[in-house]
């Protein structure tokens, strides 16, 4: 079984080619402005679940997903070639919410804030 700190490294790896791979040669314009923005492999790298979000605000979340996983046997095997596993994991896709959740927050506290949220220059001095 391998090391937590292996299937990291391996995460890690498959993020950078994979967000490559959906730049160079992935031709689905539902795809294009897709970032991928993490991705946790289990420690017997059978699963890689992938995070995405998009900065395409025509495009809708089901419908990238669905072209990911329209993709995935494309993906898998292109990363196959370029990662040498014994096995490669099985890639499953995800969006990211956190970009929605940060931008939540910040919402949220600007409100809290005086002034309808504009700061206040320090007067103290």
């Amino acid at each position: 079984m391998p090391s937590q700190a292996r299937a990291r490294r391996v995460a890690e790896r498959i993020a950078e080619e994979l967000a490559t791979l959906l730049q160079r040669e992935v031709a689905d314009p539902r795809l294009s402005l897709l970032t991928v923005t993490g991705v946790d492999v289990d420690r017997e790298l059978s699963y890689a679940t992938i995070y995405v979000s998009s900065m395409d605000p025509e495009q809708p979340r089901p419908a990238i997903l669905d072209a990911l996983e329209g993709a995935q046997g494309f993906l898998r095997s292109r990363l196959a070639q370029i990662i040498q596993l014994r096995t490669f994991p099985r890639l499953r896709f995800r969006w990211d919410t956190s970009l929605d959740q940060g931008s939540r927050v910040d919402e949220l506290l600007s409100r809290l804030r005086p002034n309808g949220g504009e700061d206040k220059p320090d007067e103290s001095g």
